[in-house]
C-alpha cells in the first residue's frame, strides 16, 4: 500500500475490520428531500433496488439517512427520522443480511441508540460531531460503536454563516477535529473516524484548500472520511448541476484516495470502486 495510506481495524460488534484500502460507503436517503433528487427514496422497493445495486457494485459500507442536512433543509422530529430509519434500515438488511457494513447518518442520540440496539446498525455518522445533541458523545461511549466525528460550524440551516476562521482553514479545522478526537477517546470511544466537513461552513475556496491539505488530517491517527459526493463545490468549478457531476466527483475522490483517505461517500459507488481500484493498482506498483 502506498505511503500516505494508514491502515486501522475498527470493532464492529465484536468482529475486528482492517481498512486495508479505501472503502467506498454508498448514500441511502430515506427522505423525500436530499440535494441530489436521484437518491431520494422514501419505500422499501426502492430502497431494495438501491441497495442490491450498491452492493453488487462494490460498496463496503452503506450510510442511511433519513433527516435531510442540505442547506436550508426542514429538520425533521426525532419521531419521523426513527420511523423513516425503521423502514430503511429493515429494508436493507433484508437485502445484504449481516454481510455488508451499516452507518446511521444522524445527529440525535436517541435515534442512533435506537438504530445500534434495536436495528443492528455498525456505525454512527454525525454531522454535527455531537453539538447538536449534547447527549451523543456518552451514548456513543456506551454502545461502543466506531463515531464518525464530522466538522460543522452552526447548523445545516446556519452554517454558511460561520466561514470565517482565524488563520488557514486547514489548521484550523484540523485543530477543532483534534480536540474533539481527544475529547472522544478520553470518554473511551476507541474507534474515532474523522471527516473535515466538505462543504458545511466552508466556502468554495476553503474546499479546495481542505483537499490540497488532506495529508495533513492523517496527524489526528484515525481513519479519514471524504464526502463530497455532487457538492456544490463540485458544481460551482464545473458551472454544472448535481445531476451532472459524476465526473467532477471522481475526480476530486481520487485525489482525495491519492492522499490517503480510507473511505469515500459517495452516490455512486460503481465510479467510486473504478476510481478506487485504479488508485490502488497504482501506488502498488
Amino acid at each position: 500500500m502506498w505511503e500516505s495510506f494508514k491502515k486501522y481495524s475498527l470493532n464492529l460488534r465484536g468482529r475486528l475490520v482492517e481498512v486495508d484500502r479505501p472503502w467506498v460507503m454508498g448514500i441511502i436517503n430515506a427522505t423525500p428531500d436530499s440535494f441530489y433528487s436521484q437518491s431520494r427514496m422514501m419505500d422499501v422497493d426502492a430502497i431494495a433496488r438501491r441497495t442490491q445495486a450498491m452492493v453488487q457494485e462494490g460498496a463496503e459500507v452503506l450510510d442511511i439517512g433519513a433527516c435531510s442536512t442540505r442547506p436550508g433543509a426542514q429538520v425533521v422530529t426525532a419521531s419521523e427520522e426513527m420511523t423513516r430509519l425503521d423502514m430503511a434500515v429493515r429494508a436493507v438488511r433484508e437485502v445484504v443480511g449481516a454481510d455488508v457494513i451499516l452507518s446511521v447518518d444522524t445527529f440525535r442520540a436517541s435515534v442512533a441508540r435506537h438504530c445500534v440496539e434495536e436495528l443492528g446498525v455498525d456505525i454512527v455518522n454525525d454531522i454535527s460531531g455531537g453539538d447538536l445533541d449534547p447527549e451523543m458523545h456518552a451514548t456513543v461511549a456506551q454502545l461502543q460503536v466506531p463515531y464518525i466525528v464530522m466538522h460543522m460550524r452552526g447548523t445545516p440551516a446556519t452554517m454558511q454563516q460561520f466561514t470565517h476562521y482565524d488563520g488557514d482553514v486547514a489548521a484550523v479545522v484540523l485543530e477543532e477535529l483534534a480536540r474533539k478526537v481527544d475529547a472522544l477517546h478520553q470518554l473511551g470511544i476507541n474507534d474515532v473516524i474523522a471527516d473535515p466537513g466538505f462543504g458545511f461552513s466552508k466556502t468554495l475556496d476553503q474546499n479546495y484548500r481542505l483537499l490540497s491539505c488532506l495529508e495533513a488530517f492523517h496527524a489526528l491517527d484515525v481513519p479519514l472520511l471524504v464526502g463530497v459526493s455532487r457538492k456544490s463545490m463540485i458544481q460551482k468549478v464545473l458551472d454544472c448541476n448535481a445531476h451532472d457531476a459524476l465526473n467532477g466527483t471522481t475526480a476530486v475522490n481520487t485525489i482525495a484516495m491519492m492522499k490517503g483517505a480510507h473511505i469515500v461517500r459517495v452516490h455512486d459507488v460503481k465510479a467510486a470502486v473504478e476510481a478506487r481500484n485504479i488508485v490502488c493498482f497504482t501506488n502498488n506498483q
